[in-house]
């Protein structure tokens, strides 16, 4: 069987081969000193032919232009030699759970219609699988990786039937999905990171970048789907663009609790001031110093102004909102974090995880 072009698609496979059938029919020896003839596709019909089927096509048909694509020899101890040029949609079931650095073997799959093992057995000849030059070969999307044939044996209600199967081994190719996608994506979730730079009272320039990186991974998540059958488990495509969006939807939440911790913060209360006639010479260095009625009071908000530290109030969770908190015997064990500083986090935390996150994919998929 001579292979001549391959063209893959999502479920199907088309792939335009001559199959080469032989045999000895002892019916058809003669004697001359011709040791074979060739003859045409109107003495087909003449002779006993195998009824061979391709058990996983779905479409099959044979090439009659200008002619029909027929060649069949005779030799005079009786040996045939049938060959058909023939076009085949077959099938291939695509598991995709690593798309799109996944690889297949797509099998085209052939045996005897009613004569069972005991009756026609089927048997590959040295060297029967062929492939021409890959130069005609519609592979835009796939490596070939080589071709290998078994020999099977299927039981049935009618009896046992041989089987053929021919593999084509395909790799797919990334180049195409890493300029439409991956990339794409990085970039996007990059540029998310620039909000922690941007001071946290534009909340206008904020809010805007983040609901535009946002915007544009979900774009980025449907354009991804439409290469893709409409398969119910997670691809590793999948997988990438999703972990994309949460970590985009992340930032954007950062600035959201930061925005709201910076406004919802309890404020001091102060006492009142406390008031105290002070001569010109006795006047030490105050905080603040305010004249009134011609007299100098100073105000020293460290003392005056207070801060209520209560289990549950004002130190809420595992979160320290206020100085004085960190030392209360209540948070003995417990994260200190100081919220303000919540921009200075994420520019640690968010690219040093899509780092590990980037280092696990690759690695599992490519080399595991």
């Amino acid at each position: 069987m001579l292979l001549l072009a391959l063209k893959l698609s999502c479920e199907e496979y088309q792939i335009d081969i001559i199959f080469a059938q032989t045999w000895t029919d002892s019916r058809l020896r003669y004697n001359s000193t011709m040791k074979k003839l060739t003859l045409n596709s109107n003495m087909v019909g003449m002779i006993w032919l195998p009824d061979t089927i391709f058990r996983n096509s779905k479409t099959a048909d044979s090439h009659w232009i200008t002619m029909p694509n027929q060649l069949l020899r005779i030799w005079n101890d009786g040996k045939i030699l049938y060959t058909l040029r023939l076009t085949i949609n077959a099938e291939c079931q695509l598991q995709l759970h690593n798309f799109p650095m996944d690889e297949h073997s797509c099998p085209l799959v052939f045996s005897s219609y009613g004569y069972p093992r005991d009756e026609m057995i089927y048997k590959w000849r040295k060297n029967s699988v062929e492939a021409t030059d890959q130069k005609s070969w519609r592979l835009y999307q796939f490596d070939f990786m080589g071709l290998r044939n078994t020999t099977d044996v299927i039981q049935t209600t009618a009896g046992d039937y041989v089987l053929m199967t021919v593999y084509f081994d395909l790799s797919r190719r990334m180049g195409y999905f890493t300029i439409q996608t991956y990339i794409p994506c990085i970039l996007t979730v990059v540029l998310s990171w620039v909000s922690f730079w941007i001071k946290k009272d534009a909340t206008p320039a904020r809010t805007a970048l983040g609901i535009t990186t946002v915007l544009t991974m979900t774009t980025l998540s449907s354009m991804a789907r439409t290469s893709l059958p409409r398969v119910s488990y997670i691809t590793a495509m999948d997988l990438f663009v999703t972990v994309c969006f949460l970590f985009v939807f992340a930032a954007l939440m950062e600035y959201a609790t930061l925005n709201f911790y910076s406004y919802s913060v309890q404020k001091p209360r102060c006492r009142e001031p406390r008031r105290t006639n002070y001569s010109v010479l006795d006047v030490r260095p105050p905080h603040t110093v305010i004249a009134l009625n011609n007299s100098l009071y100073w105000q020293d908000f460290e003392d005056a102004c207070v801060y209520e530290c209560l289990d549950g109030k004002d130190c809420q969770s595992f979160f320290c909102c206020l100085e004085e908190c960190k030392g209360g015997g209540w948070r003995r064990g417990h994260l200190h974090i100081d919220l303000l500083e919540l921009d200075a986090y994420s520019r640690v935390f968010f690219p040093t995880s899509f780092l590990l996150f980037n280092i696990v994919y690759w690695v599992g998929y490519l080399y595991l």
